[in-house]
Parts: C-alpha cells; structure tokens; sequence
C-alpha cells in the first residue's frame, strides 16, 4: 500500500480537489461532479482527521480499497469513514464519480451529545464491501438531508446554525442505522451464508483443540477469518439473532461447558482450561451469568 496522503483540514481537502474555500472550516458538503482535477490525476490513498460521509451513485470504472477489502464502482453505494482510517483508491478518476460528499470535523459537534453518539455507530468501521446499498426511495431521503444541509452551509450564519446543521446530521446518521438495518434483514441468503460460515468456523475451532491452544477466539479473530469487520459481524448477528459475535462465542462455550459437566469427570478448572478461560473464576462467572447455575450445581443436577 503507498503513503496515505494525510489530510488535516477540510480547507486542505478542499485544496487537493480543486475546489473553493469552504463555507465552514468544520463542515462541508460538495458534489463530485464539483471536483476540479487534472484528467490523469488519481487519488491514491488518503487519511484524513474528520469524519467523512460519501454518496457514490456511478463510477466510469475502477475500484476502491478500505481496510483489506476491495469494493466494485460499478454499482452505488454509501460508505462512511471515521477519522484517522485510510480510503485508498486504485485506477479511480475522483472526477467520474457521480454523487455527494459530507465531511464533518470532530470539532464542530463539541458540547452536542452527538459527539460520543457518533463513535457508536459501527458503520464507520466497515470496510467497504459492507457498504449500504440504497433504493432509490432511500436515496432521495438521504439526498434531501444531505440538501438542506448544503444550504444551511451556505445560508448566513446566525444563533440556529450550527443547532440546525447537527440536527440534520444526526437524522442523517439515525437514517443510514435504519436502512443498514434493512439491508441485514433483506440480505437472508447472504446472512444465512455467513451465519453457517460462523458455525462451521466454531466447530472447527471447538473440535481441533484451538481453545486449548490458542485460547478463547476474539471478535476480531472469528471477523477476521470471515473477510468482514468485527463491527458489521456483530451488527449483522445482533439483528439476525439478537446477540452479539461476543454473546455468540460465549453462547458455545456454554454448550461445551454443559456437555463436559455432563459427559466427562473433569474437575470444574480442568474443565476451564479445555475451554481456553486462563481461570477458572472466570469461567464460574460466566458459567452462573449465563445460566443461574454454578457448574457444580449443574453437574450434580443430572446426578
């Protein structure tokens, strides 16, 4: 991967694209068909230290990496980048893509509560393959917020607009959770793929002694050997089952606890290190949380 070119401020953005002096150093929103580059020039790779917001609708070609992953231009999508992750781009003409770019500095939500409320939504540490995919009802939704926030930018300046500015990023974000939402529930063969993927890993790891081994297997490890981001893997599952991928994990170490405890003669902290707990205490305590039983209560139950 080359240097990320580093991008500091939205005015430096401003610069690298051609375009004029922003209205408001901390919030922007333009257009690509606004990008004034050179017809050779390609953007490779860019980190910036603000949060950035893309509405891409066509592309004449090329593809875009993020994180590991690769993503197609053919098609549009909407994908969302937090401060300091890299965007790189590869034989893409920023100037033939088709769509809109908000980009908002850390700063500009201080003293809002949307400035910790942002850091939870989980889409801007998906790699680009889990993009959002809208319908065109969608789109005009977002396209319409994404309007009135582009001429609130460029309206005088007075007491409402920062307040107002906030207000329609906010409902922007709560739109894009909601349609990520719709696009977990509508995707069932690909999530029904996934999810049997996730329990053939499990089985495996479970079966080979990996968690003697290896220990108990992390988010990011089991998100990892899916070819996904530990945030889009356990928002998936939470909508798919209503937990988490660490509420799963946790969910089998149970059914191997109880089929151990049931089967078997092992000590209870035999039992703990065979599941990869580094303590025993700690496996009690999972144990009990999940299931209101000590393991020795529940070994003794089938006696």
């Amino acid at each position: 991967m080359k240097t990320p070119k580093k991008v500091s401020s939205i005015s430096a953005l401003h610069q690298v694209v051609g375009l004029k002096k922003p209205s408001n150093p901390l919030i922007s929103v333009f257009s690509f068909d606004e990008v004034k580059l050179e017809p050779e020039t390609i953007l490779s790779a860019v980190v910036t230290d603000f949060y950035v917001i893309a509405l891409k609708k066509d592309c004449a070609g090329g593809k875009c990496k993020y994180g590991q992953q690769y993503y197609d231009f053919d098609e549009g999508i909407m994908y969302f980048i937090a401060p300091h992750q890299v965007l790189q781009f590869e034989d893409v003409l920023l100037n033939s893509v088709k769509g809109f770019v908000l980009v908002v500095h850390p700063d500009f939500l201080h003293s809002y509560p949307l400035a910790s409320k942002i850091k939870d939504y989980g889409f801007f540490s998906y790699v680009t393959n889990e993009a959002l995919h809208l319908s065109e009802k969608e789109e005009k939704s977002i396209m319409d917020i994404m309007g009135n926030i582009g001429q609130e930018i460029d309206a005088n300046i007075d007491s409402f607009t920062q307040d107002l500015l906030v207000s329609n990023l906010d409902l922007l974000l709560k739109y894009c959770d909601r349609f990520y939402n719709r696009q977990f529930l509508t995707r069932k063969k690909v999530n029904h793929d996934l999810l049997s993927k996730l329990e053939n890993l499990l089985d495996d790891y479970f079966r080979n002694d990996q968690l003697v081994i290896h220990g108990i297997p992390s988010v990011h490890f089991i998100a990892n050997q899916l070819n996904l981001s530990a945030n889009y893997l356990s928002d998936m599952l939470r909508v798919q089952t209503g937990q988490t991928t660490q509420q799963h994990i946790q969910n089998r170490l149970i059914e191997k606890a109880k089929e151990l405890l049931s089967a078997t003669d092992m000590s209870v902290s035999e039992i703990a290190y065979h599941l990869g707990f580094e303590h025993p205490q700690s496996f009690h305590r999972l144990f009990k949380n999940r299931t209101s039983m000590s393991p020795l209560e529940f070994r003794t139950s089938f006696n």
